[in-house]
């Protein structure tokens, strides 16, 4: 079996080679413990050359990604602070490799949640503010042919997200059945709902929360999360303008290439 450094290590080289074969030879398909070991191998070697990380990203909070994939829960991964882009900013194609676009509700913290059995009522206590949100996410994976392993290991299939402007407290917002539309220049790409998130976008929260509390590494005050899906993601192309509209929470854009 090929070893966590060297799996990591081809991960990690895809960002400048290009995308690679499936990890089949590293980790067995529903080898949660040895992807996530690959994973903190990445996180450990970019922050040992600057990277700084700013939060977590929640992934397969969609019941039927989870069912293709094999699976009954989410996964993780890290976000770091140079993966944020401007809200309307620009996104070069020389970025990313097979991008996808998803909207999702993100949660910033205002103070440290560290329970190792926590709820939605304590994602409240600790929550700041929300924000509509973008995650861009891409596969160093050839042609998106991956399993459960092969997303936790590579990041949870992340690249780069946009926060929208609007900063709303948690408190009297319905973000379970707040309407979410994706548009692609203009045009209705995506439509969702909070509840398509794990079944309330804080349950998904909430679930991060305690499973990284757990593990010895709890979500810290100012930390970014980014909550999962409220609908299908996007195959983006060169030139795409993108934007989410999620109820209550105002929009997130961003154009993926050059802008004029």
């Amino acid at each position: 079996m090929e070893s966590i450094e060297a799996a990591a290590r081809r991960l990690r080289e895809a960002y400048g080679v290009g995308q690679i074969q499936p990890l089949r030879a590293a980790l067995d398909p529903l080898d949660a413990a040895k992807a996530y070991a690959i994973q903190a191998a990445n996180t450990k070697y970019w922050i040992s050359h600057g990277r700084r990380v700013t939060g977590r990203k929640v992934g397969l909070t969609a019941k039927a990604v989870q069912m293709q994939l094999g699976v009954d829960q989410p996964d993780f991964g890290v976000l770091f602070a140079d993966m944020q882009i401007a809200h309307c900013g620009a996104l070069p194609v020389s970025k990313v490799l097979q991008p996808k676009a998803e909207a999702e509700v993100a949660i910033v913290l205002g103070r440290d949640l560290d329970l190792p059995d926590a709820k939605i009522e304590d994602v409240l206590a600790a929550a700041d503010h929300a924000v509509a949100a973008i995650e861009i996410v891409d596969s160093r994976i050839a042609d998106w042919k991956i399993t459960y392993a092969d997303t936790v290991a590579d990041n949870g299939s992340s690249a780069f997200f946009v926060l929208g402007p609007q900063e709303r407290p948690l408190a009297g917002l319905d973000l379970y059945t707040c309407g979410m539309a994706l548009e692609v220049n203009g045009v209705l790409a995506s439509l969702g709902a909070g509840a398509a998130c794990l079944g309330h976008p804080l349950e998904a929260a909430a679930w991060l929360a305690r499973t990284l509390a757990r593990n010895g590494e709890p979500l810290r005050t100012g930390d970014v999360v980014l909550t999962g899906a409220l609908g299908p993601m996007v195959t983006l192309k060169p030139g795409d303008r993108v934007e989410a509209k999620i109820g209550g929470l105002g929009s997130a854009s961003f154009v993926y290439g050059d802008q004029r």
